[in-house]
């Protein structure tokens, strides 16, 4: 299991785009992957469920990946969440 707490830096917070770009990347890998937002975690493959987050702008979310692919999962995951910045 990896466990990452990141700052988003995106003025608009995470928006339907930038969430269906993650939902896209968490997609890809095998691994179970959740996001956690004020003391609430989802399953970052699920569109509604991060929407449900509503992450404004500077928000702290943690990001959970365990499987055969975790370590690849949060490092591609953290990659997009900066691109998107």
């Amino acid at each position: 299991m990896v466990l990452k707490t990141m700052q988003l830096n995106r003025k608009a917070g995470l928006d339907s785009r930038a969430i269906n770009k993650l939902v896209q990347v968490t997609s890809q890998f095998e691994s179970d992957i959740y996001l956690t937002y004020n003391g609430h975690k989802v399953n970052c493959k699920s569109i509604m469920g991060v929407l449900s987050l509503a992450i404004p702008s500077n928000a702290e979310i943690s990001l959970e990946a365990s499987g055969s692919d975790d370590h690849e999962a949060i490092r591609q995951l953290i990659e997009t969440i900066e691109s998107l910045a």
